[in-house]
C-alpha cells in the first residue's frame, strides 16, 4: 500500500498565534530542537516562520524581536497537503516548488507537516540526510 502524508510527516506541529514575538517562537525553536513554526491566524493556518526567516528578516535587519510579530516574518504563500494525499505526490510537489517543509491540513487545521528529513527517515534511513535527520540535536 502506498504511503500517505500521514504516515510520513511529524504529527501535532508547533504552531503560535501571528502576533506572539519573535523572540518568543526562537526560543521556542531552541527549546523544542525544531526549525520551524507555524503561524496561525484564529485557529488557521497563516503561514510558517522558521529559524532562517528569523536571521534573515529580523537579525540582519537589525528588528527588535522582543515587539516584532512573527507575522511579519513569515512566508504567507503556503504550500498544504491533505493527509490523504500520496506520499510521492508530496515529493514531487516539494521538488517542484523547491520547499523544504508542507503542512499537512485536514478542514483548515494543521495537524502535521512533512520536512524532507521527515521523508528521508521514512524512505531512505541510510542516506546521510537521514542520518542527520535522526541524530539528537546539536545544543
Amino acid at each position: 500500500m502506498a504511503q500517505k502524508a500521514r504516515d510520513v510527516m511529524t504529527p501535532q506541529p508547533v504552531t503560535l498565534p501571528e502576533d506572539t514575538p519573535v523572540v518568543r517562537a526562537a526560543k521556542l525553536m531552541r527549546d523544542q530542537a525544531i526549525g520551524d513554526v507555524l503561524v496561525t491566524r484564529g485557529d488557521r493556518l497563516r503561514g510558517v516562520v522558521t529559524d532562517r526567516d528569523i536571521v534573515v528578516r529580523a537579525v540582519a535587519e537589525t528588528r527588535d524581536m522582543s515587539v516584532t510579530p512573527i507575522g511579519a516574518l513569515c512566508s504567507t504563500h503556503v504550500v498544504t497537503v491533505g493527509p490523504d494525499e500520496d506520499a510521492d505526490a508530496v515529493v514531487r510537489l516539494m521538488r517542484e516548488k523547491a520547499i523544504r517543509r508542507v503542512p499537512v491540513v485536514e478542514k483548515g487545521h494543521a495537524i502535521g507537516i512533512v520536512s524532507l528529513g521527515d521523508l528521508a527517515v521514512e524512505r531512505d534511513p541510510t542516506s546521510a540526510l537521514s542520518d542527520i535527520s535522526a541524530a539528537p540535536p546539536n545544543d
